[in-house]
């Protein structure tokens, strides 16, 4: 626990002293108000301050950086969380002490090089530092180091803390790359010309530093519990705008609005810091009503080392507002931090630590008889085993989960895939089908042959059949079409058969010649003709069936090919709408951010409405309040008036001696 660091600086006077002002003194840390005469004012009327540091007109930035700010920066370097911001009224000079001039850097370049150079000197670590650079202008976070970059939403998370969501972080490597950066966010930032102030910053600006440090052979160090520790640690340097009265500024239309949200942001900073220094710890802190203390809210009242330099004008005219700026000092050095090293540690360095925490503690009792702090030990080692045995059976069960996961997708894509096939030839079956449907309409193709093909094409795609052939088959048509085998036929026929030829007719068989009826001559030669015919006609039939076949088997092979073709086709577009599908789902999760952020924007309008209208409300209230006593006193003063007006009549009419009054 340690409290914020608080110092005043005051600037070189721009106006000769008159002996009539009053003057501030400064006396070592402490500061007070005299009369001309040097006598000291009422503590009723102006109080003395104290504070850590105080620095008259003399002092440079660099002795203000040396006793303020660099133990802040040293610690950021170390893993503690680091703030140092300057407070103060227009004109006071906080711009200079936090960014300075050519011959006098300010605080904010001391700092960028003090962190290099302790850098430089850490051999042990390895270090990555990044930076940003951002603007709080009319109450809307914009980011210096991009054009367009502005009205960027503020978010919390365990992880991060409290951030500002799509600020720029440049990587950096040295001191010249981070001075670039400063001055490209210089030249983004808003100025404006007031009756005070030639270049008055309009704006409360915050440069930010991440560093994130590891060891780097932690072996060789000895330090095996941070072996896989990362610390993460953040410096801000704000440079606030400065308080002002409308009177004294002169401003009017632009630089009215910018000087109402300054105002405001400064006086929920004040609320802040006295919530925080009365020590009440559980009273409501108002750090979402400005976004600067929603940002600082870490530094004002956490995990922080915080510094804080006032800077105050030391005119007569000023008075008032250094009264102001030395009492908000005052407050801001009662309030305590608790500030602690930022470590990022796996269950690896964790399960580390533990083990070297059971050895020390064994170290340590060793010569003692102290039996329960050994079955403390016990315990701890048994639970230290037992976590480490539910994270293999864990490990062990997800590395199962993750396989049949595996193999499930294998198999469904399997399944996918014969489905694919079944789809493709059903697909080209129904396709061949329909074109000979279309050529038997056309008349290239006759009916009959389409059938036949048809059930062959059909045939081909069934389940073979196995089954034996019945006995009970009677007959089979031959697969050959050639000439019917007959008996020779004799030179010449008479009109009776004698026995050989007989013999000659049925190659040497015998028969009974009686009961042999003869068939005519002309009979006979017409039975012939007719079987050579019925002979040629098959052999016709089939030649035609045969090129039949072979044109319907060409006209297959390229419906085939057209088919293959479409099939490429399909594919190719199938792959274009893949593509498309996945643009869109692009578009579509950056469309769900864009509608997050809009969300996020219109929920933080709704709140800022809600508090307007209670303010609307509560002022309506007030002004109904106002105007109820506004009439009753105006009806009491009516009737006083009537009466003393009654009574002036009285008198008037009144003649007679006025009665003496008499003292007592």
């Amino acid at each position: 626990m340690e409290k914020i660091s608080v110092a005043v600086r005051f600037r070189p006077s721009t106006t000769e002293p008159n002996p009539s002002d009053r003057q501030w003194r400064l006396d070592d840390n402490r500061i007070s108000l005299h009369r001309p005469l040097g006598t000291p004012i009422t503590a009723s009327s102006a109080p003395s301050f104290s504070f850590d540091l105080v620095f008259d007109h003399y002092a440079a930035n660099a002795s203000v950086h040396e006793l303020l700010t660099r133990p802040i920066i040293l610690a950021a370097v170390d893993g503690f969380n680091g703030t140092a911001f300057a407070y103060g009224q227009t004109s006071s000079g906080k711009t200079y002490t936090m960014n300075g001039s050519d011959s006098d850097p300010g605080i904010i370049q001391l700092a960028v090089r003090d962190v290099f150079g302790t850098i430089q000197m850490v051999t042990d670590r390895e270090f990555l530092i990044r930076v940003s650079y951002m603007e709080i202008y009319n109450e809307e976070i914009n980011d210096l180091l991009v054009l367009g970059n502005q009205k960027l939403p503020i978010h919390e998370s365990l992880e991060r803390g409290v951030y500002v969501a799509g600020l720029r972080e440049e990587i950096v490597n040295n001191t010249d790359q981070v001075l670039e950066l400063i001055k490209l966010g210089e030249t983004n930032r808003h100025f404006g010309e007031t009756n005070m102030n030639a270049r008055s910053s309009r704006s409360h600006t915050i440069f930010r530093m991440v560093i994130e440090s590891s060891i780097k052979n932690a072996i060789s160090s000895g330090d095996v519990s941070s072996e896989d520790a990362i610390r993460v640690s953040v410096l801000n340097l704000v440079d606030l705008a400065g308080s002002e009265r409308i009177a004294k500024t002169g401003a009017g239309g632009v630089r009215l609005k910018e000087g109402k949200h300054i105002n405001k942001s400064l006086m929920v900073l004040g609320n802040v810091i006295n919530k925080l220094s009365e020590g009440k710890q559980r009273s409501h802190i108002p750090y979402r009503d400005s976004k600067l203390t929603r940002i600082l809210q870490p530094a004002l009242g956490g995990n922080a080392k915080t510094s804080i330099i006032c800077t105050v004008a030391p005119e007569e005219i000023h008075v008032e507002e250094t009264k102001g700026t030395l009492q908000f000092a005052s407050r801001a050095k009662r309030i305590t931090n608790c500030a602690q090293v930022n470590e990022i540690l796996t269950d690896a360095a964790l399960l580390k630590r533990q083990k070297l925490e059971i050895e020390d503690l064994r170290k340590k009792l060793q010569g003692s008889h102290s039996e329960v702090l050994e079955q403390v030990i016990l315990k701890q080692r048994n639970d230290m085993l037992k976590s480490e045995m539910e994270r293999d059976k864990l490990a062990m069960q997800l590395e199962e989960e993750r396989k049949a996961r595996e193999a499930l997708e294998h198999h469904i894509k399997e399944q996918q895939k014969r489905m694919d096939n079944l789809n493709d030839l059903s697909l080209s079956s129904d396709q061949t089908l329909n074109l000979c449907q279309e050529r038997v309409g056309s008349g290239e193709i006759s009916q009959e042959v389409f059938n036949a093909n048809n059930e062959t094409q059909l045939d081909g795609f069934k389940t073979p059949n196995f089954k034996s052939m019945p006995s009970n088959f009677v007959m089979k048509r031959a697969t050959y079409s050639g000439a019917i085998e007959s008996s020779p036929i004799p030179d010449s026929f008479d009109s009776t058969a004698d026995e050989d030829m007989w013999l000659r007719l049925n190659k040497g068989c015998t028969t009974d010649l009686d009961t042999l009826h003869m068939t005519p001559f002309g009979n006979n030669q017409s039975f012939l003709s007719r079987d050579e015919s019925l002979g040629h006609t098959s052999e016709e039939m089939s030649i035609k069936e045969t090129s039949s076949q072979e044109t319907e088997c060409s006209l297959h092979k390229q419906e085939l090919e057209a088919s293959k073709e479409q099939c490429a086709k399909l594919e190719n577009e199938c792959n274009l709408l893949r593509e498309k599908n996945a643009s869109l789902g692009q578009a579509l999760s950056m469309s769900k951010e864009n509608v997050e952020l809009l969300t996020a924007q219109k929920e933080e309008l709704l709140k800022n409405l809600n508090i307007e209208k209670q303010k609307m409300k509560d002022l309506k209230d007030e002004i109904r309040q106002f105007s109820l006593a506004f009439t009753q006193r105006e009806s009491l003063l009516t009737s006083l008036y009537s009466k003393s007006k009654a009574m002036m009549e009285n008198l008037k009419s009144y003649r007679g001696p006025i009665p003496e009054i008499l003292d007592y």
